[in-house]
């Protein structure tokens, strides 16, 4: 399971906001408490084995660290967007998720040739932040404060619509990023535009919310305790793609160790 936040939009704004960033932090320290879980499995050092695909304790957690991702960064777009953020700041951004995910591809591909990944949440959330971006601002300009209603109703929809659309033309590798499959591809983590681009829209409208009415939710004071993960939460993406190879490399320097 991969699951990495978009990068933190917080810049845009002249004040830091700091509980947002707190939040992505305590979902990437999340995020690699589950990785090391998984990679200790992998490497047969978990007894009793633990079964991630199936097992609940582990689905679950997996489906609550996606989300608990989407959400933040559907925030950091409202924040984005409020400050006015432009297309080239944006497709800087964007670039730097994009060329990460095909990092990532090309990684799962050399670990695991067989189910390789080829559409996980890195791939999934640059296309969900270009939807984004190209519907947000047009709803936003016409219908004021009523876009916040509406973007809760699409996201209900996309949430439902892989229930009501999914066909077997949308199992082979180049369509199942859509989500409307009837079969689960075999990878090491899958996150389609549907339904997860809900929850990156009910992301979007709790950040527009929150600016509007609770800004001091998002960008409040933390307590000293916290400010390691606000700033872990600004820096998500390179986290992101440095602790599995430094948690596998820990792991296989454990077992060279332990056969010495």
């Amino acid at each position: 399971m991969q699951a990495i936040p978009a990068p933190s939009s917080a810049a845009q704004s002249p004040r830091r906001f700091d509980r947002l960033d707190t939040l992505r932090g305590l979902a990437i320290v999340w995020m690699a408490s589950f990785h090391f879980c998984f990679d200790l499995n992998h490497y047969g050092l978990l007894h009793p084995v633990q079964h991630f695909p199936s097992d609940p304790f582990w689905t679950v957690q997996r489906t609550c660290i996606v989300t608990l991702f989407l959400l933040c960064a559907g925030m950091g777009q409202a924040v984005a967007l409020q400050a006015g953020q432009g297309w080239p700041r944006f497709w800087r951004r964007w670039a730097r998720v994009a060329g990460c995910a095909a990092l990532v591809s090309i990684g799962s591909a050399v670990m695991f040739p067989e189910s390789w990944i080829s559409f996980g949440v890195l791939h999934g959330m640059a296309v969900m932040l270009l939807i984004v971006r190209v519907t947000v601002p047009p709803l936003r300009r016409r219908l004021g404060r009523g876009a916040v209603p509406l973007l809760i109703v699409l996201g209900l929809l996309a949430l439902r619509l892989p229930g009501w659309a999914q066909a077997p033309v949308f199992n082979t590798r180049w369509l199942n990023w859509t989500g409307l499959v009837t079969q689960l591809p075999y990878t090491e983590d899958y996150v389609p535009v549907l339904p997860w681009l809900g929850v990156m829209l009910w992301g979007v409208a709790a950040g527009l919310l929150l600016l509007t009415h609770r800004r001091h939710w998002l960008a409040g004071p933390v307590p000293a305790a916290l400010r390691p993960l606000a700033v872990l939460g600004r820096w998500s993406l390179s986290f992101y793609m440095l602790h599995q190879p430094l948690l596998i490399g820990a792991v296989l320097a454990w077992l060279a160790f332990a056969k010495m």
